[in-house]
């Protein structure tokens, strides 16, 4: 684990089970606890597939900021509820194709915060900061994200399975509209998240719920698409993780799965 200070180390509690560290167990990280382990082998149990979307949602993300950078230019990212870090974040994306792009990480988290200002650095032509800001209070995220992002140029707003976290769908889209917003023509909306259309997945869910502090709801696809609206998709548009363009080397992307996805323009 990442050196913390005191007061952090306080806050960090490794006998409760943590979102951001029973996702990092499932991507192979080694920065968890036997409490995530246990609750990570758990769904795994119920709904093996978890570990592999994971994966499938972590390599989409690399594939949209790619994309974000080589071909529409983009050189500003938004990336809220970031999570632990692990291998090709969004900075490592972003600057090893554009070394000059500019990242703000955001969460709320004290140990995502000990393990942002331990691992996330930045090429010496751009910029890496984090924000210490809940999701929940969009004018408070965009107005610390304002002192590292110029708001007149374009900025790709990162979502990647921290929607679910909002159980209230009209509290969920009200943040996303909140957010966008503020961020200028050209802006681009990038978000996964998880569907209730697989059975297992949804038990598997109900299960991890029962003894996490923060619960992850699936939603209907219908409503995961709604987030979209009044923007832009890139081709494909709104689909399964598994087939937003993917690359020939890219493992499992012979089916779909119950996450959906898209890169989506702001007009």
């Amino acid at each position: 684990m990442a050196n913390t200070d005191p007061q952090t180390a306080r806050e960090i509690n490794p006998e409760v089970p943590h979102s951001a560290r029973v996702w990092n167990y499932w991507l192979g990280g080694k920065d968890n606890y036997p409490a995530d382990r246990a609750v990570g082998d758990q769904v795994k149990q119920v709904f093996p597939d978890i570990v592999e979307i994971a994966r499938l949602q972590r390599a989409f993300l690399g594939r949209a900021v790619t994309y974000l950078v080589e071909e529409a230019g983009v050189r500003q990212f938004l990336d809220v509820g970031t999570g632990l870090p692990t291998a090709d974040n969004t900075h490592e994306v972003a600057q090893r194709a554009a070394p000059e792009s500019r990242v703000v990480y955001v969460d709320n988290d004290p140990l995502v915060l000990a393990h942002a200002r331990a691992l996330l650095t930045s090429t010496p032509e751009g910029v890496t900061e984090y924000v210490d800001a809940d999701f929940r209070e969009p004018e408070r995220v965009l107005a610390q994200a304002r002192r590292t992002l110029d708001f007149d140029q374009p900025v790709a707003l990162i979502l990647m399975g921290i929607v679910g976290h909002l159980p209230d769908y009209e509290t969920a889209r009200g943040i996303i509209t909140a957010l966008l917003a503020e961020l200028p023509s050209g802006s681009y909306l990038v978000l996964a998240d998880g569907t209730d259309t697989d059975p297992s997945s949804v038990e598997a869910h109900r299960q991890y719920n029962e003894n996490a502090p923060l619960p992850y709801n699936l939603r209907p696809a219908k409503e995961i698409r709604s987030f979209f609206d009044g923007l832009e998709p890139v081709e494909p548009g709104i689909v399964a993780c598994t087939l937003w363009r993917p690359a020939p080397v890219d493992v499992g992307v012979d089916r779909e799965i119950a996450e959906l996805c898209a890169v989506a323009r702001k007009p």
